[in-house]
């Protein structure tokens, strides 16, 4: 559960600091910034790309973290908890 709440966290951030970077508030062309996005990006795009490729576009915004926020909230957390109680007690 941990690693789940760790990734939710890594998503928003990634969120955060690419609006940044559009924004012009972050310099990309600096070598820690691009580095903390090479990551950022590294670690959400294995599953951004996949919702990307089925969610239809809507004029340049991208709901897909939002898509696999919710998904990881309503649908990955309760099945392991569910996962979890029935190994426990079986």
């Amino acid at each position: 559960m941990r690693l789940l709440e760790i990734y939710c966290w890594i998503l928003i951030l990634s969120c955060i600091f690419i609006n940044l970077c559009l924004f012009g508030i972050l310099d990309s062309r600096k070598p820690l910034v691009w580095k903390v996005g090479l990551f950022l990006n590294r670690m959400t795009e294995p599953l951004l790309e996949p919702v990307r490729r089925i969610l239809p576009s809507l004029g340049g915004v991208d709901f897909s973290p939002m898509v696999v926020l919710l998904g990881i909230q309503y649908v990955v957390q309760p099945l392991l908890v569910s996962l979890f109680r029935t190994l426990i007690y079986r």
